[in-house]
């Protein structure tokens, strides 16, 4: 399989989809704060959101398209204003960004999926809403995922965007995407049924049944892997378009079934990593990589309970190699298995054998803390389960834009 990664790629690199970023004034600082991706032709699509009890109204209302439309044209996103915990007019809200975003395009309401990322509890304000959709609709552009991706930002601090493409026979396919995250990131999201927000687009010809059924397995190895601070969203959402430009059919069972599985999955691993090392204040990417327990499932919590330690999460920050903390993370976790088992390293570098010191100097240790980027590899001994999440640290920038972050 070859597989040709895009230079400056994004959601518009397939053919046929063009977007726009622009500023509406929802963001006091000015900058860019409503993107459009619009496909000339309807799309197969697939979408997953977030498990969180309190959904925002673009939430629901994007359910309720993945259940009952069989194809979509637009994804309009605002950013600055999340449309969560905002009762019936949020909701009626969400539903007036579609009529207005159909309106622009020519094309139906119920053709548009809706999304909105940043503070909870305010309603739209739905003059500015309307004059970015106006101004939107207006800038799109071939070339306008980059300016798209850099609209739907809020404390991130830099544009999450890629692109491939690979062959079958002698065309090609693409799959583009942007996402926006860096703070109250941990999205256990489900099918169909920081926030996170990505947009994945591919020019090829598939079937919402298969797209489905392919999305769940890589939501679940790329975006449910991350998490930042252990806060997850009221908005989180992946949707995938497809507009079948590029004349390739994937159909279930053939060699391009697998190929685009694993192009999706690249894709969005991809843009769950930028997420993570785009942490809130983070000056760390940690991955944590638990192995030998009873199950996977035990493998996860483990995991996760280790990457979500404030105390975990700050030594990384002080390059401080104090391996007691991870074990009991590990410990408390409810993972089953016996101490006298477990080995720990940082990289190569071996920290913990048979639950107790290995020996390494702590200078050594501190040394591979010091990295941008390094893993933690816990083995229970236990069985064959495994399971790794990728997260960040936790810094003083972290507390300082959260405890600012509403003010």
């Amino acid at each position: 399989m070859n597989m040709d990664f895009i230079e400056n790629g994004g959601v518009t690199s397939p053919r046929g989809f063009r977007a726009a970023g622009v500023c509406a004034g929802l963001k006091r600082n000015g900058a860019n704060d409503m993107a459009l991706l619009f496909s000339e032709t309807p799309c197969a699509f697939s979408a997953t959101f977030t498990s969180n009890l309190f959904p925002a109204a673009p939430v629901q209302l994007c359910k309720e398209r993945v259940l009952k439309q069989s194809t979509v044209q637009a994804v309009v996103v605002n950013s600055g204003v999340a449309n969560a915990c905002t009762g019936i007019e949020g909701y009626r809200n969400a539903e007036k960004m579609a009529e207005l975003t159909g309106r622009e395009l020519g094309i139906s309401p119920e053709s548009v999926m809706v999304c909105s990322t940043g503070r909870i509890g305010n309603q739209l304000p739905m003059d500015k809403i309307e004059k970015g959709i106006g101004l939107a609709a207006k800038a799109l552009h071939p070339d306008g995922g980059a300016e798209a991706a850099g609209a739907i930002m809020t404390t991130d601090t830099k544009p999450k965007e890629i692109a491939l493409s690979f062959s079958s026979g002698d065309r090609l396919v693409t799959i583009g995407g942007m996402c926006k995250g860096a703070g109250m990131i941990a999205p256990k999201m489900t099918v169909p049924h920081a926030t996170m927000l990505c947009c994945i687009t591919t020019d090829c010809i598939i079937s919402n049944e298969l797209l489905a059924s392919m999305l769940g397995g890589v939501v679940d190895d790329s975006f449910n892997k991350v998490t930042v601070d252990g806060d997850m969203s009221t908005n989180d959402t992946v949707i995938v378009m497809a507009n079948g430009a590029s004349g390739v059919e994937i159909k279930p069972g053939s060699p391009d079934e697998l190929h685009f599985k694993v192009a999706l999955t690249m894709v969005a691993q991809h843009l769950a990593r930028a997420i993570a090392m785009d942490g809130e204040g983070a000056t760390k990417f940690v991955s944590v990589e638990v192995r030998g327990a009873v199950s996977n499932r035990d493998a996860e919590v483990c995991a996760r309970t280790i990457a979500n330690s404030l105390l975990c999460k700050t030594a990384w920050f002080g390059c401080d190699p104090n391996w007691g903390r991870v074990l009991a993370a590990a410990g408390r976790s409810g993972a089953a298995f016996s101490p006298e088992n477990v080995s720990l390293d940082y990289d190569e570098m071996p920290v913990v054998r048979n639950g107790i010191d290995a020996g390494t100097p702590e200078s050594e240790l501190a040394q591979v803390l010091k990295r941008g980027e390094f893993t933690i590899k816990l083995d229970l001994g236990e069985g064959h389960g495994r399971f790794t999440v990728w997260t960040s640290d936790i810094s003083y920038e972290y507390v300082k834009i959260n405890a600012d972050y509403h003010t």
